[in-house]
């Protein structure tokens, strides 16, 4: 995951100190709090009680800062890139593209990859996973097949176990 810029104390105070000579609030604006910088510009800092109440609280504002950053780029974050391994090879997480998680299901499923097993891997919703499988199909990586069930499947002829090509329908 990576943090887009990374808020320090130092820079903060830097931004704080002109609201000594009468520009308040460029801290707040530093830190993402537009409306309050606002706020300080028309006010002279609430009339200094706001300036006082930064130059004090500062370093926990920097640090809730920091920690919404964070937060928003973890909401940012692909689904798709954070996957679970299996318990056999230890829980950690690690960053797989989508394409990955498509191969690797096919692979251990002789071919065979549906929307389902893709999310289930992939930790991601069963539309995003066919959304991906279906610009797989349009690119000619997989195709789209029916099984003799009825049921609507992709396939990565690369992976295709020929056990698996009779439960197909022919056209």
């Amino acid at each position: 995951m990576e943090i887009r810029d990374v808020k320090s104390v130092t820079l903060a105070y830097v931004f704080w100190l002109p609201s000594l000579f009468g520009v308040a609030g460029l801290q707040r604006f530093y830190l993402g709090k537009v409306g309050t910088g606002i706020l300080y510009l028309l006010t002279g800092g609430l009339l200094g009680l706001g300036t006082l109440y930064d130059a004090i609280t500062l370093p926990r504002q920097v640090r809730e800062a920091q920690l919404y950053d964070r937060f928003q780029a973890a909401l940012e974050f692909d689904t798709f890139s954070q996957s679970r391994r299996r318990v056999g090879e230890g829980v950690s997480a690690s960053k797989e593209s989508v394409e990955h998680v498509i191969l690797r299901v096919a692979k251990k499923n002789g071919g065979v990859a549906t929307p389902s097993e893709v999310a289930l891997e992939g930790n991601t919703t069963t539309e995003q996973a066919k959304e991906y499988l279906e610009k797989l199909v349009s690119s000619g990586i997989a195709e789209m097949r029916v099984r003799k069930s009825g049921a609507l499947v992709y396939v990565l002829p690369d992976f295709l176990d020929e056990t698996q090509n009779s439960d197909f329908e022919s056209l």
